[in-house]
């Protein structure tokens, strides 16, 4: 399936501020079926951004027949470009993921759907996924009742608390008193998830990993887990992910997406336009 990719750059107001969001844009087209609709997908990047390791990992699920969106998360403090993969680039996003506030990650999710609900080749079916940081926000996002299906990739701070400003982790398994942390809020997602691990991931514990299959247990979520023997942090990153990345395991786990996305997640062709399309023929 061919893709076009395009960028889009929507409003957002949290906390009294309203700044400019760059959505990049992943989308699927048939020749010969102009009136195709696609389910949307809301990706959700590392600390990094939308990185080129998250741009093909954009593009192998628009190839699929799925209209990709990735917000670029810092837009509260920089310009879409993702930071490096690097010592200051990962202080940076790391530093940026805490001051960033829950309201704001709330508001992105929302834009994100909310821009891909108004494209007439959105089927209104969507889905979310993302790595890291955006592994997190993609579960997140699921709160949403508009999202029916999540993919979670080793999602970093769920289980401790951590996500947005906070004084100390918090790996409890009872609530803080009004807790809005996504580990307190899984009783109202009503989607289903996949949550996939690596158990040498030394962000997220034995003990994390856990505590996130029992809240989700407990909160009577329809999910799937998965966990990997062998797979570190940042397992299916193709660059510059320090020695970490498993290509077998990462197939594994696409396949994983493949079949929930496949299942909950419809195409709608709409009718052939009968049209005979030349093959452009270059290298």
């Amino acid at each position: 399936m061919l893709i076009q990719e395009s960028h889009a750059d929507v409003q957002t107001t949290a906390n009294g501020k309203t700044t400019s969001m760059r959505i990049f844009v992943f989308h699927p087209t048939i020749p010969g079926y102009p009136n195709a609709r696609f389910p949307g997908v809301v990706l959700f990047s590392e600390i990094y951004q939308v990185t080129g390791p998250v741009a093909r990992f954009a593009r192998q699920i628009a190839g699929q027949g799925y209209i990709v969106a990735a917000p670029s998360s810092y837009h509260d403090f920089t310009g879409p470009e993702p930071l490096a993969y690097d010592v200051p680039g990962t202080d940076q996003g790391n530093e940026w993921k805490v001051v960033k506030t829950l309201e704001s990650y709330d508001e992105d999710s929302h834009k994100t759907v909310d821009y891909l609900l108004s494209l007439p080749t959105c089927t209104g079916r969507i889905g979310t996924t993302g790595m890291c940081l955006g592994g997190h926000l993609a579960l997140r996002a699921s709160l949403d009742p508009r999202i029916t299906a999540c993919v979670s990739y080793f999602a970093t701070d769920v289980h401790s608390r951590t996500l947005g400003p906070h004084s100390v982790p918090n790996t409890s398994s009872t609530a803080p008193p009004d807790s809005t942390h996504t580990l307190d809020l899984l009783r109202t997602l009503k989607g289903e998830v996949a949550m996939i691990f690596g158990i040498k991931d030394t962000h997220v514990p034995d003990a994390g990993r856990d505590l996130i299959r029992q809240k989700l247990r407990d909160a009577g979520v329809i999910f799937s887990f998965h966990e990997f023997a062998w797979a570190q942090h940042a397992f299916i990153r193709d660059e510059l992910s320090k020695g970490r990345y498993d290509p077998a395991i990462t197939k594994a786990c696409f396949e994983i997406l493949l079949e929930m996305f496949g299942r909950v997640l419809k195409t709608d062709l709409g009718e052939a336009d009968g049209k005979k399309h030349e093959v452009e023929h270059v290298c």
